[in-house]
């Protein structure tokens, strides 16, 4: 066999190991455990993006909301969108979260098929009006708000209980919405 046929075949099998390790769903591993009580079709509708960590996907974004619908079968369509005040124009991605069996307000959400990434509802208000949401590792974290400036007082009290999680507080991003 040729040098360069056996680089093609090492290169395509790379390739496939890659894509079918990425399509795994694997198991569930939120940094911080679900709540256990989690109406789904309360928490669907409009939240609105308060703090989050950095990372590519937002970079740059204000007035950033996700949009949550129920669907029949169980799943979540989500849409985010979010402007980029650099370019002057809106950024929208669409998903599907699919629930995690055995852990209540647990999803794993895919915008780009074959990955997928946990989505875990840490903390939510008793009257669904903020939600705390954490992933499989601690790169990941977002308050989310029914309205687009929640209360100073919760903002504080969530970003205590972030640190004491393990995420890097310093690096949060405040979104604005005006």
């Amino acid at each position: 066999m040729s040098l360069l046929l056996t680089k093609f075949i090492a290169v395509a099998a790379f390739i496939i190991a890659a894509f079918s390790l990425a399509g795994c769903q694997g198991k569930a591993t939120p940094v911080v455990n679900p709540i256990q009580n989690f109406d789904a079709e309360r928490y669907m509708g409009t939240w609105y993006e308060v703090l989050r960590l950095p990372h590519s996907f937002e970079k740059n974004l204000t007035k950033v909301t996700a949009e949550y619908r129920l669907n029949e079968d169980g799943t979540v369509e989500v849409t985010n969108r979010g402007f980029n005040p650099n370019k002057g124009r809106w950024k929208t991605a669409i998903g599907i979260a699919k629930p995690v069996q055995g852990l209540r307000a647990s999803f794993k959400v895919t915008f780009f098929w074959p990955f997928s990434g946990g989505y875990y509802i840490a903390e939510l208000g008793k009257n669904y009006e903020y939600a705390v949401i954490v992933s499989d590792s601690h790169e990941y974290f977002w308050l989310l708000s029914r309205t687009p400036t929640p209360n100073q007082g919760l903002v504080d009290e969530v970003t205590a209980k972030a640190y004491d999680w393990g995420f890097d507080i310093d690096a949060f991003i405040r979104v604005t919405h005006e």
